[in-house]
């Protein structure tokens, strides 16, 4: 056995002549294959669980931030602002239909019926709506809306602690509080109050680490295609994200250059190389799209509003969000936009910490970038005139330099933080890494200094760690609808119109039919007019959809004359409609149902609403 063993580990000649020319190359002897993977499991697993137990913490997380939702997803909306909530639903039910009946997943006349709405220029979400249509058909848009909201959180989380503790930081732990940090800041948590678009940022960790290896690896061919696929990727999932996160990386170059010049001139090459490739590949896969955005069917041009309006104040960044542990219903009123747009409110501790971070590792690069990529986001959140507490000036803000350009024009500028809340969450994760590196002593003590830094970070950022988001009852949409009665009454692709003609309605209407019908109206943005692309919400209505708004609210009596018959019947031929339907829970109903039968002539009952069938008006 020894002269065996001997005779295997024993080097070959240089020229080959101990060994015959047809023998396979000898290898050391050992246990089987099948051996060494067994011992191999225990050992993959051992490294497997921490990424597990990091994953089942997100998720408890993010089930925590949206549990009132789940109570009842059908009967429940989630959040303070649930029109955003019942726009994301139809995107979502339409991106079902459009997978079902093969249509353009980037316009539609199902909704606005008949001129349509451009929804490239509004939310898209085309690739999580194309990947949830198996559970849209199936379960329904409320629920795929809430597991949307749910696993966005999660997933964000988790794709940042995968791509700090594979590439940048060597501790888990420190891995874990910058991913808790990015998805769970008040940035994120606000947006899932209604923007889906917005916390879908799993594939932005590694869109950014792709763009840094496109520097280091020298590699520009098959970095640039991998970058080239992810940034396609979020082209379909939030083109305001992937055009913050271009933003951020440019801000990222900045920072090198200005404390690298040197370097950053020699790293050009490969990158502009990669970058090269990358813009070729995502060209030719998002043509068609890029088109549609900025040129195509009720396109749009800028954001409605002052852009200060969206805006965030410099005191927003010591203040707590409403859904912070530390936060109230009043803590961010006046300091922010809205309950959606909290995208800083890190409190005092946080601020603390972040300022203490950056002095203390003021000699690392990636220190002195993330700074730089963090102030000069605040800073653009701020908008185009500086405040004072609670007050906007006159003096003008760096926005301004950059607010009239294409693209910056359309951008919701308080979400400029949401590049200041990753800076931070990465600069947490190396600051947590160089700390766990800290030894003093032997034995127990040389672990004093991490168990304290764990202590001070948890108690900096327990002030905002959020709370469940509240929820609210819905107005239950008619059985008419949601048993698919409506199929025996109105073609497909044909107008269904609710009375009154609001909006919503259509939305959750057609959200619950599938998209299924036209609806008029909804809620969107397009241009002013046809001949103005200035950008508005929704459209000016029509003559009847104001007057059955009106008696709906009580502005005026049942009283209409021919020129308002004339009008209504003008109206359904616009909209292109089958059927007009009143439901049971509709406001004022008796009215409405008098001035239906006026305008269109008697209605009939149907399952739960009254209905007009206005074919012999419109076909």
């Amino acid at each position: 056995m020894a002269d065996a063993t001997d005779e295997t580990v024993k080097p070959p000649a240089a020229d080959g002549a101990d060994r015959p020319a047809d023998a396979a190359p000898q290898r050391p002897a050992g246990p089987p294959a099948a051996a060494t993977e067994r011992a191999d499991r225990p050992a993959r697993w051992r490294l497997l669980r921490p990424d597990l137990l990091v994953a089942a913490i997100y998720l408890a997380g993010a089930f925590w931030v949206t549990a009132r939702g789940w109570v009842n997803p059908d009967g429940r909306l989630l959040g303070s602002r649930p029109n955003d909530q019942g726009f994301n639903e139809w995107m979502l039910a339409y991106a079902a239909h459009a997978v079902s009946n093969l249509e353009n997943p980037f316009f539609t006349t199902l909704q606005n019926a008949p001129d349509g709405v451009n929804l490239m220029t509004n939310v898209g979400m085309q690739l999580p709506g194309l990947v949830l249509s198996p559970v849209t058909l199936l379960f329904g848009a409320p629920f795929a809306y809430l597991l949307f909201i749910t696993l966005n959180l999660a997933g964000t989380a988790y794709a940042w602690y995968h791509v700090l503790s594979r590439n940048l930081v060597s501790s888990r732990a420190a891995a874990f509080a910058g991913g808790l940090f990015c998805a769970f800041a008040p940035a994120l948590v606000s947006h899932s109050n209604g923007h889906p678009h917005i916390t879908a940022q799993w594939l932005v960790p590694f869109i950014l680490w792709q763009v840094v290896r496109l520097a280091r690896d020298g590699r520009p061919v098959r970095n640039g295609l991998v970058l080239g696929a992810l940034v396609t990727a979020q082209f379909f999932v939030s083109l305001e994200i992937l055009f913050l996160t271009a933003l951020g990386c440019l801000m990222m170059v900045i920072g090198y250059v200005t404390f690298r010049p040197r370097e950053a001139l020699r790293l050009a090459g490969p990158m502009l190389g990669g970058l090269a490739v990358t813009g070729v590949l995502v060209g030719a896969a998002a043509a068609y799209p890029l088109w549609m955005q900025f040129a195509g069917p009720q396109h749009r041009v800028g954001h409605p509003g002052d852009p200060d309006v969206y805006a965030l104040t410099l005191g927003s960044f010591v203040r707590y969000a409403t859904e912070s542990v530390a936060g109230s219903p009043t803590s961010a009123v006046r300091w922010g936009p809205n309950t959606t747009e909290q995208a800083s409110f890190y409190g005092w501790s946080v601020v603390i910490l972040a300022l203490g971070a950056v002095w203390w590792l003021r000699r690392e690069i990636v220190v002195r970038v993330l700074a730089v990529v963090a102030l000069i986001s605040a800073v653009f959140s701020v908008g185009t005139t500086w405040t004072v507490g609670t007050r906007r000036t006159d003096v003008p803000a760096p926005f301004a330099l950059v607010s009239e350009l294409p693209v910056f024009d359309s951008v919701v500028v308080s979400r400029f933080a949401l590049i200041t809340t990753v800076a931070l969450g990465v600069l947490f994760a190396v600051a947590g890494d160089r700390v766990a590196r800290v030894r003093v002593g032997e034995g127990d003590r040389s672990r004093l200094v991490p168990r304290l830094a764990a202590v001070a970070l948890f108690a900096a950022l327990l002030p905002i760690l959020p709370t469940p988001l509240e929820a609210r009852g819905r107005n239950p949409v008619p059985d008419f609808v949601t048993a698919g009665v409506w199929k025996d009454h109105v073609a497909p692709g044909r107008t269904l119109v609710p009375v009154p003609v609001d909006g919503m309605t259509s939305l959750y209407w057609s959200s619950a039919a599938l998209a299924g019908f036209a609806v008029p109206e909804g809620y969107f943005l397009a241009p002013v007019s046809k001949t103005d692309n200035t950008g508005r919400w929704g459209v000016e209505p029509q003559p009847t959809a104001k007057l059955l708004t009106a008696v709906s609210r009580g502005e005026r009596d049942t009283a209409v004359g021919p020129a308002d018959v004339e009008q209504a019947r003008a109206d359904v031929r616009h909209w292109k409609a089958d059927a007009v339907a009143l439901p049971d829970r509709a406001r004022r109903h008796d009215d409405l149902k008098v001035v239906l039968d006026t305008l269109y002539g008697p209605g009939r009952r149907v399952a739960d609403v009254w209905l007009w069938d206005v074919r012999p008006l419109t076909r």
